[in-house]
């Protein structure tokens, strides 16, 4: 493992991996160093180290990965949760309400409705329903193995989520959703030609449906989520989307050019240009 991850990762991992297994936090597991782990144990342990060795990240070895306080199913069909889509979702809880803390159930948000495109693992609007439960709260995805996870995830997290099987591109099979508050979205946003740039773990492992876009259009979903805004955002709607870093000023270019005027850059905890937010 040392050879692939540095000495902080391993450690992190070794962590996550033993606590799995064990159920026992690290200081547990300290004090219970003198008992010996049972022979399922050790075998798991075993084939868990093989699949790290190649290179699979530990959220798909052990099916499992936190996002906003909640743990989430993952696998091979959907994108594991990053931290940035976490700010993502608190600039959405903080906007629809200002005066709350964020990571805590709120229950006096307006009554509004959510529309998440390309949801994966669901996490983005099953963390939006927990934190603003008045919410009526849609979700799609092209991938029907991908949204077998999101509501996977919505049933063990008790949330009601819509979720829809469409190919969002397609701007017929929009002919029946409804009209919607707040449309968000972590769209595929990596050129092809930057797959060379792409760790193993996540170019090996990890959907490429779900990140990568054609080098001759890399901007395709924002400008389709656009034309979406116009056609099914109330009026005072609010759009959020992530970005990926090195295009903020060119989706910010894209959605003027579609008529909108209030838009707004935001960065990461890493100084990085990750996150827009399009009042209409």
């Amino acid at each position: 493992m040392y050879h692939i991850y540095d000495n902080r990762e391993a450690g992190n991992i070794a962590d996550l991996v033993l606590e799995h297994l064990t159920g026992w936090k690290k200081i547990d597991r300290i004090l219970n160093k003198h008992l010996p782990l049972l022979p399922e144990t050790i075998q798991l342990l075993e084939k868990y180290t093989a699949d790290l060795l190649a290179h699979m990240p530990v959220q798909y070895v052990l099916n499992e990965a936190w996002f906003y306080g909640l743990k989430f199913f993952v696998n091979n069909h959907v994108l594991i949760p990053r931290p940035e889509t976490e700010e993502l979702v608190e600039w959405i809880v903080k906007t629809v309400t200002p005066s709350q803390p964020a990571m805590e159930n709120i229950h006096c948000a307006p009554d509004l409705t959510l529309f998440d495109i390309g949801t994966g693992s669901g996490c983005i609007p099953i963390a939006l329903k927990k934190q603003l439960p008045s919410t009526t709260v849609y979700a799609c995805d092209v991938s029907k193995n991908g949204l077998e996870v999101a509501r996977k995830n919505a049933t063990k997290h008790q949330t009601d989520v819509g979720f829809l099987h469409i190919n969002f591109l397609d701007p017929v099979q929009w002919e029946h959703l409804p009209y919607f508050d707040i449309i968000v979205s972590n769209p595929p946003y990596i050129p092809l030609k930057e797959k060379r740039t792409i760790s193993p773990n996540v170019l090996h492992h990890e959907p490429h449906l779900a990140l990568f876009v054609e080098n001759e259009d890399p901007l395709i979903f924002y400008s389709v989520i656009a034309d979406f805004a116009k056609e099914k955002m109330r009026t005072g709607g609010n759009i959020f989307v992530e970005i990926h870093e090195k295009i903020g000023n060119e989706v910010q270019l894209l959605f003027a050019e579609k008529g909108f005027v209030s838009i707004e850059l935001k960065k990461d905890m890493q100084g990085k240009d990750r996150m827009i937010r399009v009042r209409s």
